[in-house]
């Protein structure tokens, strides 16, 4: 039966992106379904305040786990059945054919976030193939003209968000700076993928330690300005824009739309680097809104695109929610 083969591919399936590499997604396997939920305790309530980012990597799950099952040839369909109070999205169920997608398990298994150079920008072709897929969901996809103009913005996005203590709290815990930290092969953003070298992690270590007292003498500013300006690294900045109205249930299906796009950047042999804190801060995401034109509530997602100069660091996975880690075979 697909379902029960469905088991042998979770661990490509976790290969899907999440904010923070928390991995929040919960399958459970029934009679006649797999039910797709998520663990509040992988959520991220201090900086995702309203769930956006929880919801599109349930979407960009969901759509992996389509594209894994297809690829293998199990005939599997998503039913959306979105519910909070029982935080479930929706069911994998049986189906009558195999899921229609261009791409295939090593595209999911190959795609990555790349912090470090990237050359280049997106080409015309590339950026009407990205927009296109966000069109037929009732979207679009901008590119921001003169990028470069959106380092103040990133900056006051740091600062804001570094002086916030609860958003601080909640990083120190996702954060895994030391090989030796329990977590450091299983989820969070190591040293590794955030290009730090090992006296600035160990350093950003001892900052973070000190963050109370610390706090009110100036450091969420010296956090900002230590976290440096990814603009200056290349790439094009490009922007998921909403339809005018869209629910909760919508954003899971724009984060399907999402993964969609990074795999059409990955195919293209482009790397994608997210810059959500432009629009996890109510006066930058105005400002990024009156910068395109657009209603600030549409912007759902922001990343940094380009042709990656060196190969990025493998983000940690967990690959099953039962009994921790297990090889990928």
């Amino acid at each position: 039966m697909d379902l029960d083969a469905f088991r042998a591919l979770e661990p490509w399936c976790w290969r899907a992106p999440s904010a923070h590499n928390t991995q929040p997604w919960r399958l459970r396997y029934e009679a006649d379904a797999i039910r797709i939920g998520w663990n509040p305790a992988h959520t991220l309530p201090a900086a995702d305040p309203t769930g956006r980012d929880l919801r599109l990597s349930l979407g960009a799950f969901v759509e992996t786990c389509l594209i894994v099952a297809a690829d293998a040839g199990l005939r599997l369909e998503y039913t959306a059945d979105h519910d909070e109070r029982h935080r479930r999205v929706g069911w994998l169920r049986p189906a009558a054919d195999r899921y229609p997608t261009p791409f295939r398990t090593t595209d999911v298994w190959e795609r990555q976030t790349h912090r470090g150079g990237l050359a280049g920008g997106v080409e015309r072709d590339t950026l009407a193939a990205v927009d296109a897929v966000a069109r037929q969901a009732g979207g679009a996809v901008r590119s921001v003209p003169r990028a470069g103009r959106l380092g103040s913005l990133l900056r006051a996005a740091d600062r804001r968000l570094y002086a916030d203590p609860t958003v601080v709290a909640e990083l120190r815990r996702w954060l895994r700076l030391d090989p030796a930290h329990p977590d450091y092969h299983a989820d969070g953003l190591t040293d590794r993928c955030l290009a730090l070298s090992r006296p600035a992690a160990t350093g950003l270590r001892a900052a973070l330690a000190g963050y109370p007292v610390l706090r009110p003498l100036g450091l969420p500013r010296l956090l900002a300005v230590a976290a440096g300006d990814p603009l200056a690294h290349g790439g094009t900045v490009l922007v998921l824009l909403a339809p005018e109205h869209l629910d909760r249930p919508g954003e899971v299906e724009f984060g399907r739309v999402l993964l969609r796009n990074w795999l059409l950047l990955h195919t293209a042999g482009l790397a994608a680097h997210p810059l959500s804190q432009l629009i996890d801060v109510p006066a930058t995401r105005t400002a990024l809104g009156a910068l395109l034109d657009v209603a600030p509530h549409r912007l759902l997602h922001v990343i940094r695109v380009g042709r990656p100069l060196f190969p990025a660091p493998r983000s940690a996975r967990r690959t099953t929610d039962r009994a921790g880690p297990v090889p990928v075979p």
